[in-house]
């Protein structure tokens, strides 16, 4: 069982076996989720929300609130795994709907879905368990999308008697030292 903490709307009934948690097309940010298995026997469920402002939240099981309430805070990703004998004999899909991109490709076992420095909301997710092995329940190329960009600082220094040095960049040392020049 799955079940959405929604803006405006509080939590939601709990869905399971791939139904939709959330509300698409009304423009409002998910903002918590929980989790749990039943009759899953010598294991369960562990997951953590990237949130608004936070980044990525703690790990937390079996029907603990990932994200947040009461702060107006989005969701914009989610992690999910299975635990125990569990993850040896299934593992887990899961899909969000997210602001501007609506339903991304699904995620499994860990990996993450939705957005990350994009400012995107999550609006819905779907879970599903598959037997271990087992076909995804649809595509699978595209579940995160990251607004991060490598950057690289490239900086040259000027010193007394041998005038500028070559660039460098990302921590190396610019300029010579042990020999009493100054860098001007």
């Amino acid at each position: 069982f799955y079940q959405a903490h929604q803006q405006t709307y509080d939590w939601f009934v709990s869905v399971s076996d791939g139904e939709e948690a959330g509300i698409t097309g009304k423009a409002k940010r998910m903002e918590a989720l929980r989790v749990k298995i039943t009759n899953g026997g010598n294991g369960g469920v562990t997951y953590r929300a990237h949130c608004q402002t936070y980044g990525w939240r703690d790990w937390v099981s079996d029907w603990q609130i990932a994200g947040t309430t009461g702060e107006a805070k989005r969701m914009e990703a989610v992690q999910i795994k299975l635990t125990g004998d569990l993850a040896n004999q299934y593992d887990i899909y899961y899909r969000v709907h997210s602001q501007t991109y609506g339903w991304l490709d699904w995620a499994k076992n860990g990996e993450s879905a939705g957005t990350e420095s994009c400012a995107k909301r999550m609006e819905a997710i779907e879970i599903r368990l598959v037997k271990k092995g087992g076909a995804a329940p649809g595509k699978t190329t595209r579940p995160f999308v990251s607004g991060r960009r490598d950057v690289s600082l490239t900086y040259q220094a000027h010193q007394q008697t041998y005038g500028w040095f070559p660039a460098v960049k990302d921590g190396e040392e610019a300029g010579i030292t042990g020999r009493a020049k100054s860098m001007e």
